[in-house]
């Protein structure tokens, strides 16, 4: 009889165990595990650009006139957007101005990174993640884009500005955990923005193609 007691305890206990833990268990299950690519490969995927194309990056081209890129980003004459599939990899990156941001073609598609979105507390998300191939000390920051909205709406991905950016280390690798204030959905992604002028620039993304430019992008699935 004492031994079927003992039994009934360790089994109480076992329940009781188990209530408590499928909360981080749980937790894991739900964690959504995703790859960054390139915002040139996304933009021109999502957009059927007949070449693929960087709308943030420019190269040298003589014949080039000054014009209204395919993202709405006036560029100077004598540079386009970078055909990414087409321009050589040495090619010197610049921004719409003609002025050089320090990459060439090739090192700027070579970043790459991963992110995992976990819930968290309060309807929050945590969300880690971490990059390779970036710019030795480049400064970068980090946003929501809002596909829903009507043009595209960008936020700070922790919701504030005060966490969003950080400088990459001296062997171009970062990782970072932001909180978001809440859920992402579809209508969703992580865009990585770099700022070629080595400034952060709070809860705007900056000068689009002048000193802020698109890098990685991780639009959330269905």
């Amino acid at each position: 009889m004492q031994r079927s007691k003992s039994l009934a305890g360790l089994a109480s206990a076992a329940l009781m165990l188990a209530a408590l833990v499928p909360s981080g268990a749980s937790r894991a299950a739900d964690a959504t595990h995703l790859s960054f690519v390139t915002h040139a490969a996304f933009f021109s995927a999502e957009t059927k650009q007949p070449k693929p194309l960087d709308p943030h990056a420019f190269v040298a081209d003589a014949a080039a006139s000054a014009a209204v890129g395919p993202q709405n980003i006036s560029h100077v004459a004598g540079f386009r957007p970078a055909f990414i599939e087409q321009d050589a990899k040495t090619a010197v990156v610049a921004n719409a101005k003609g002025e050089p941001i320090g990459f060439t073609l090739g090192d700027w598609l070579a970043a790459s990174g991963s992110v995992t979105l976990t819930p968290s507390a309060g309807g929050k998300v945590e969300i880690a993640m971490s990059f390779d191939h970036l710019k030795p000390g480049g400064h970068y920051s980090l946003f929501e884009n809002h596909f829903d909205q009507k043009p595209v709406g960008f936020t700070p991905l922790d919701g504030t500005a005060t966490a969003n950016d950080f400088v990459a280390g001296p062997d171009g690798r970062a990782k970072l955990t932001i909180i978001a204030p809440q859920p992402l959905t579809h209508d969703n992604a992580v865009l990585l923005v770099y700022h070629s002028d080595g400034m952060t620039h709070g809860a705007k993304r900056g000068d689009i193609g002048v000193n802020a430019h698109h890098q990685l992008i991780a639009r959330i699935p269905e």
